[in-house]
């Protein structure tokens, strides 16, 4: 998917239909690409269920709802806000249109049978037959959900210590130490394959080679894997899956929960066996939320769920009171839901508290003085050389500026191209249908007219030749 996005990009095409752009992406990359497509000269087009991603990008929002487009002119964050003031405004005049129908309708059936009414009784039907009906969006359904109340944990919730995990000479994690306690809710980050899921993996229990891994008192996890959907049964249908193992009191709540995760009306009696891989995982994380967990591992639960399942999803964990450490590439749910940030890479792992935007911000703030804060350690295990370690960084880190400075500057002459080329084309139009006109047999009769249509083709043919040399000029600027 990122190889087939890359080759889409490099086309350049004046029209980018994405549809869902940011799946498979890390952070990073998501990261690029928003920059990328904020800076693009064309038009693009997109589905996105990644809501820090569109308010970055997109400048216009087009809602899909009860089979019709509604537009708004703004970002998303604005669109919401938006939204909700015109469907106040509408129930409003909603409301003052039934009172005058209900009036008219009264007026009617009051004196429709008397003979001496019959002309304002008639006027009044005609009245009520023009007016147009104000149609309000069906409500959409708010759903809350709340985890069981777990059982009370001790401060220290999972603790690893010189940990190492490799796959054959691979090592991912190389003597790493960390500890969660009650309450926390962690995130991991890191660019795909550092090694993300490896150490949720061991956190949930998988083996490794060295180290030590210890689970707190009284912690009672659950782990949501990438492929938790392997683990339902086919046979069932969607409600009986979760029938299966609600507790008695969650019973009633069943169907709520189904739909804050899509499954509506006769989704809910689909056999397991014919849903999407989506569709499965949605149904294994409402699954998983039902157990009275005091840990829960997630690892990518916002994939497959759309802006208002993410929402219900934040909402439950945010009041959870037991501990939440997960892996996201959904900027929004991280900023909303980590009181700490992991970052995982090169065999090491560096914490670092607060949420992604903090984050970034330390390691920014640590970057611009030269150095690295306490918590971030740059050399591996073994090695000793950290000033040439710094140096190198610094000279990667402007080597890449330098780059993004070319690339922003390159991206600013295409589209300035893009500008030239259209002005120039509108230009030869305006030009061709004024020879058109100074062509007519009785055009210079008129000596003004003749006067002005002369001084403006003459005007005309001089910016077309100005276009024209800018667009050269600019255009070499990007020959090699």
């Amino acid at each position: 998917m990122r190889i087939a996005l890359a080759k889409l990009l490099l086309q350049r095409p004046n029209m980018l239909l994405l549809d869902e752009p940011t799946n498979h992406l890390d952070i990073e990359a998501r990261n690029w690409l928003e920059e990328y497509l904020r800076d693009y000269p064309f038009s693009v087009v997109m589905v996105s269920h990644d809501r820090f991603f569109m308010d970055q990008v997109c400048r216009r929002i087009t809602e899909v709802w009860n089979r019709t487009l509604t537009d708004y002119p703004c970002s998303y964050s604005r669109y919401l806000v938006e939204r909700e003031e015109r469907v106040t405004r509408l129930r409003e005049a909603k409301r003052r249109q039934d009172e005058e129908i209900g009036k008219i309708e009264d007026f009617i059936s009051r004196f429709r049978s008397k003979a001496d009414k019959a002309s304002l009784v008639q006027s009044r039907i005609k009245q009520l037959e023009k007016i147009e009906r104000i149609v309000l969006p069906p409500e959409r359904k708010r759903i809350r959900f709340s985890f069981p109340e777990p059982p009370r944990s001790g401060r220290i919730v999972i603790e690893l210590k010189d940990l190492t995990k490799a796959y054959a000479d691979l090592t991912v994690l190389d003597g790493v130490s960390l500890t969660v306690e009650k309450g926390e809710r962690v995130s991991l980050v890191g660019h795909n394959g550092a090694g993300k899921s490896t150490l949720m993996r061991i956190l949930a229990g998988d083996p490794f080679q060295k180290g030590e891994r210890k689970l707190g008192a009284n912690v009672f996890l659950d782990y949501f894997a990438q492929d938790q959907a392997s683990a339902l049964d086919g046979g069932r249908t969607v409600y009986e899956e979760l029938l299966a193992e609600a507790p008695y009191d969650s019973v009633p709540l069943l169907r709520d929960m189904l739909g804050a995760f899509l499954f509506s009306g006769d989704d809910i009696h689909k056999k397991i066996q014919v849903l999407s891989g989506g569709e499965k995982n949605r149904l294994a994380l409402a699954k998983m939320l039902l157990r009275p967990s005091n840990l829960l591992l997630l690892d990518e639960p916002t994939n497959h769920l759309d802006l208002f399942s993410k929402e219900v999803l934040l909402d439950a964990l945010r009041s959870f009171s037991g501990t939440v450490v997960f892996v996201s590439h959904d900027r929004h749910f991280i900023n909303a839901l980590a009181t700490r940030t992991i970052e995982v890479g090169g065999g090491t792992i560096r914490s670092y508290d607060g949420n992604y935007e903090e984050y970034l911000e330390k390691i920014g703030a640590a970057t611009l003085a030269g150095t690295e804060s306490p918590n971030r350690t740059l050399l591996r295990p073994g090695t000793t050389d950290n000033g040439d370690k710094v140096s190198l960084k610094r000279e990667r880190l402007l080597s890449r500026e330098e780059e993004k400075q070319r690339q922003r500057e390159e991206r600013a002459r295409l589209k300035k191209l893009a500008e030239l080329e259209e002005k120039i084309g509108e230009s030869e139009a305006e030009l061709v249908l004024l020879e058109r006109s100074m062509g007519e047999p009785d055009y210079f009769s008129d000596a003004d007219r003749a006067r002005e249509g002369s001084a403006a083709h003459a005007n005309l043919s001089a910016l077309i030749a100005g276009l024209y040399e800018e667009w050269e000029a600019l255009h070499a600027e990007g020959e090699p």
